[in-house]
């Protein structure tokens, strides 16, 4: 290829991108921060101004330029879509890479294992259920090193001395309080790079507390990060950690400089401060003092002087894992924000939703922001914008179905609402079959595709289980409509077969253990076994629990006699059934779906091979834990497992935060009740003698504020209405990124009654909309009105 036809082929490339995108293809070194609205085409823009810019520096295997993504499959999709446009100029592939942030940190510290300390050799990654037993197990260590400080915790707000009531304590710290604290306290302080002692520091530096919160989640972290190296294990953090220890040697920072020319990140709003500062490290100028280069954002914003060639894409209001991952949507804020207005783009047009899609959209933004004034709003102020008439997006911005958005206030109740639901996708269905019966040419309409947006998974269990019984919907749907019905949350529940068989036979093997009592209990109520309740009074002395004798007090509460009742049931099939039957039968008794019963055979049989010369329920038992352990056990699937969430066909039930990235024709969005969106402030009835504060979220609210450069370390209180402000905030995004995943028809709806708790739908109470909905039916009422 000439170089006359590439530059036109460079140029047919840049005129095919919308003015946002454009931005992205006219990079020409140092900082950019690209802020784009759902749907807009950010890994097109990516892609293109990736090719563009190999193109342009002439870019090679030694000097490369990398795009860093946070999930493999969007790595794939970026890397097909750059090697296209490499294709069509006649371009080396190996001029750039394509990894996750982790993959990316993990090749650089392998690579200098004398100065990052990791060896594939002598170091494995901790897997998530051994990270939760190393947890636990940092959490008794902690007990036995720091015994006053736990004994504050176990006092509390006040305690009388009670001896059951100490147990009922105890038992609620060491299994769910201290565990989580440890979990959220670990990876926020390892996420920004903070080791024990900092958090230490920070302690001494907020307001005192009766419980000196931090000091106890340094202690924990201490305790976790010993348990790791003794058993030579590392985590994600410790990755990016590695990587960074082996770049701040200056030969292997400019060995990794030089090959790498630049840093094209996506999804960007949801890096954490360790993240930002590694690619912000590798993006470097290799000629430039590293001392002179800011963190996070360079004082110079010239070309590639002192500041890095780091491109980072993302739309901070789409940063929905803020308030349960290290992710933190202010770095990317601050980002753009040093940037303005040189190097700030934006990409605002997309070409997903019809118009009245996006009006919803947008309102919802303007209107959380006005009721809602902080120092940080919940969003970005940026509207989506329609494309324009000769957009190379086909079918951009399609007309509506129907109306393309409704808004249901008044269903009686949840039954009612999904019954809207099916009577709704059943007319869809009648429309689109009417339609292709009456189109004469030999392009014919396709199928409309079809999601229900949830919050949690059992309000999803809860629709496919109404969408199954024709009594209670009123027709047969899978006959009537032809669809599939996918729930993704069954799909996923099957891989947690093994780990709740476990915790069964572990139950059943020894009941006098607490934890191990506690441990079947939680299974039996995330199954819906048994009602939801405080489980700490049942297990703190299993015996008194399971078989109670004369001068015991009775049970008078009919949750926990139905628990005591599954528990004696369990124990008595230890008796009557040989080992080899027992997971079949609690697969049964946990009312397991055709997968998830077919998951539980398939394990059932592999222990049994595993077991041919010893087969006793302790032998079983450990070649469980083994599986467990090793987490290389594959759920079976009653349906294909290579299909896609987004296909014709079928009715996909899948949860909002899982849906983020996909969209469909026609995405229902039932049961927003303020309870949920934006949610209420709430303790546990079981932790509430330790305050009205949750420890996790206090301890998160102080590291990121230290962290956040702030001087002033918010005491529990205060700390504690943060740490709500930040999780309503995210609520109302996650709202937002669920509306944005409808291209045609957008359905809204918040019933009139609806459970106090998703674990029992059927006890229904009056409910409270989500607060945005009156105000958006008034405005999508109002703009109705104006079209006529």
């Amino acid at each position: 290829m000439t170089a006359l036809d590439r530059n036109a082929q460079l140029q047919k490339l840049r005129d095919s991108l919308r003015p946002g995108q454009r931005r992205l293809a006219d990079w020409r070194g140092g900082p950019l921060a690209v802020s784009a609205v759902p749907g807009s085409g950010k890994s097109t823009g990516m892609a293109a101004g990736a090719a563009i810019a190999i193109s342009h520096f002439q870019l090679h295997a030694r000097k490369q330029l990398v795009l860093v993504t946070f999930t493999r499959s969007a790595a794939a999709n970026l890397k097909a879509k750059v090697r296209h446009h490499l294709k069509a100029l006649k371009l080396p592939y190996n001029s750039f890479i394509v990894q996750t942030l982790h993959g990316l940190a993990l090749n650089i510290a392998t690579h200098n294992p004398e100065v990052s300390g990791i060896n594939l050799e002598t170091t494995t990654l901790v897997s998530p259920n051994q990270s939760n037993r190393l947890i636990r197990t940092a959490v008794e260590s902690w007990i036995h090193e720091a015994p006053a400080l736990y004994h504050r915790l176990v006092e509390g707000q006040s305690f009388d001395g009670e001896e059951t009531e100490r147990l009922r304590r105890q038992s609620v710290l060491r299994t769910e309080i201290l565990p989580a604290l440890a979990y959220t306290a670990i990876h926020e302080a390892k996420s920004s790079g903070l080791q024990p002692a900092d958090l230490n520091r920070i302690g001494q530096q907020a307001p005192p507390n009766i419980y000196q919160l931090l000091d106890i989640a340094a202690g924990l972290y201490g305790q976790y990060q010993t348990l790791l190296s003794q058993r030579g294990l590392i985590d994600y953090d410790d990755m990016i950690l590695a990587a960074l220890k082996a770049l701040e040697d200056p030969d292997i920072s400019r060995r990794w400089q030089s090959q790498f020319f630049a840093v094209f990140e996506d999804e960007a709003q949801d890096s954490s401060p360790l993240q930002t500062r590694l690619l912000a490290k590798l993006a470097a100028n290799p000629d430039v003092d590293p001392e002179a280069i800011g963190y996070p954002d360079p004082p110079n914003l010239g070309d590639r002087g002192v500041s890095p060639n780091l491109v980072r894409v993302g739309d901070p209001n789409q940063a929905i894992n803020s308030t349960f991952t290290p992710a933190d949507p202010v770095f990317f804020n601050q980002f753009c924000d040093a940037n303005r207005p040189d190097r700030l783009a934006t990409i605002d047009q997309a070409g997903r939703s019809t118009p009245k899609i996006m009006d919803a959209a947008n309102y919802v933004l303007q209107w959380v922001n006005q009721q809602f004034p902080r120092e940080e709003p919940p969003f970005r102020a940026q509207a989506i914008l329609p494309v324009p008439p000769n957009d190379p997006q086909p079918n951009a911005n399609p007309a509506p179905l129907g109306q393309g958005m409704e808004l249901l206030m008044n269903p009686a109740d949840i039954n009612v609402s999904v019954q809207k639901i099916a009577q709704k996708v059943k007319e869809l269905i009648d429309n689109w079959k009417e339609e292709k019966e009456n189109t004469s040419s030999n392009a014919l309409p396709a199928p409309p595709t079809l999601a229900v947006l949830v919050r949690e998974n059992r309000q999803g269990r809860f629709i496919r289980e109404v969408l199954e019984d024709s009594e209670r919907l009123g027709f047969d749907f899978a006959e009537t409509t032809g669809l599939k019905i996918y729930d993704v949350g069954s799909r996923d529940r099957n891989t947690q077969v093994p780990l709740e068989m476990l915790h069964l036979l572990l139950f059943i093997e020894r009941p006098h253990s607490p934890d191990y009592l506690k441990g079947a209990l939680r299974v039996l109520v995330n199954r819906q076994r048994i009602p939801t309740q405080d489980l700490n009074p049942l297990a703190t002395n299993p015996e008194q629990f399971l078989y109670p004798g004369p001068l015991e007090p009775p049970l008078t509460h009919e949750a926990a006699l139905n628990a005591r009742r599954y528990c004696t049931s369990l124990l008595r099939a230890r008796f009557d059934l040989p080992p080899y039957h027992l997971i079949p039968f609690l697969g049964t008794t946990l009312n397991y779906n055709q997968s998830e019963l077919a998951t539980a055979d398939k394990l059932a049989a592999r222990i049994a091979q595993q077991t041919t010369e010893e087969s006793s329920l302790s032998t079983m038992i450990g070649a469980l834990q083994e599986i467990v352990s090793s987490e290389r056990f594959d759920a079976i699937e009653a349906e294909d497992t290579e299909a896609q969430y987004t296909r014709a066909g079928q009715l996909t039930i899948i949860t909002m935060h899982k849906a983020k990235g996909l969209d469909w024709d026609v995405v229902f969005l039932p049961f927003l009740h303020a309870k949920l969106i934006p949610g209420e402030s709430w303790i546990p009835p079981q932790g509430e003698f330790l305050g009205s504060v949750s420890l996790p979220d206090v301890a998160r609210a102080q590291i990121r504020t230290y962290v956040h450069a702030n001087q002033t370390i918010p005491e529990m209180q205060t700390a504690w209405h943060r740490a709500n402000d930040l999780k309503k905030a995210e609520e109302f995004r996650l709202l937002y990124v669920a509306m944005t995943r409808a291209k045609r028809l957008l359905w809204m709806s918040a019933a009139k009654q609806a459970p106090f708790t998703w674990s029992n739908p059927d006890n229904l109470q009056n409910g409270e909309p989500c607060p945005v909905l009156r105000p958006l039916d008034k405005f999508m009422r109002e703009r109705q009105t104006e079209s006529f």
